[in-house]
């Protein structure tokens, strides 16, 4: 048993959850990559406006919860656990690969959905800290905008699309997470909270 606990970091796609864990050096869980599947028929659907009837990435119904609280669970009692690789641009999962704290205390678990399991974290004693990371809503459209072309996730205009809708949802976002048990904070200050 090693005794790990989890640093979750939450918030918007964008707001730099994912250069905030590079920083602090330890081991990482990428919980995107428990999303479900492009074809999976549980996947939820935008109901109403321009995009009414595509896939609504951003509901949590689109993401394996369970799959990702087992892997936490597994992380803190035994410091490693395989977990499935996602690819974006190839709508579902590609492979797997090995998380290994290699001894470390703490992990960080990051990803959109992140504040699903901050009350089961905490409840099973295997938190240690949460995040929500967010800056001010048009830095986080220009990051996550330059950071999805550059990475060919999905064609340009549906990424324009999306971004005007999540950065006009960033309030709501960040809100859901703080009463989920996140503390809000900019990349900046959680770092410095968490290396001092």
């Amino acid at each position: 048993m090693t005794g790990a606990q989890v640093i979750i970091l939450s918030g918007p796609s964008g707001a730099g959850k994912s250069r905030l864990a590079e920083r602090l050096g330890l081991p990482i869980l990428r919980l995107d990559d428990f999303y479900k599947d492009g074809d999976d028929p549980t996947l939820p659907r935008i109901t109403h406006g321009a995009n009414a009837g595509i896939v609504d990435w951003d509901h949590p119904d689109s993401w394996h919860r369970d799959d990702a609280m087992a892997a936490l669970r597994e992380l803190c009692a035994t410091g490693h656990s395989e977990v499935p690789v996602y690819e974006i641009a190839q709508n579902g999962r590609c492979g797997s690969r090995t998380v290994d704290l290699a001894g470390s205390p703490r992990f960080v678990a990051e990803g959109i959905f992140a504040p699903e399991v901050v009350a089961a974290c905490r409840e099973e004693g295997l938190l240690a800290a949460a995040y929500c990371i967010t800056q001010h809503p048009l830095v986080t459209f220009w990051r996550r905008l330059t950071r999805d072309l550059r990475e060919h996730r999905k064609p340009p205009l549906v990424l324009l699309r999306r971004g005007v809708a999540l950065m006009r949802d960033q309030q709501r976002v960040v809100a859901t997470a703080t009463r989920q048990g996140c503390r809000r904070a900019t990349g900046d200050q959680a770092y410095a909270e968490l290396t001092t």
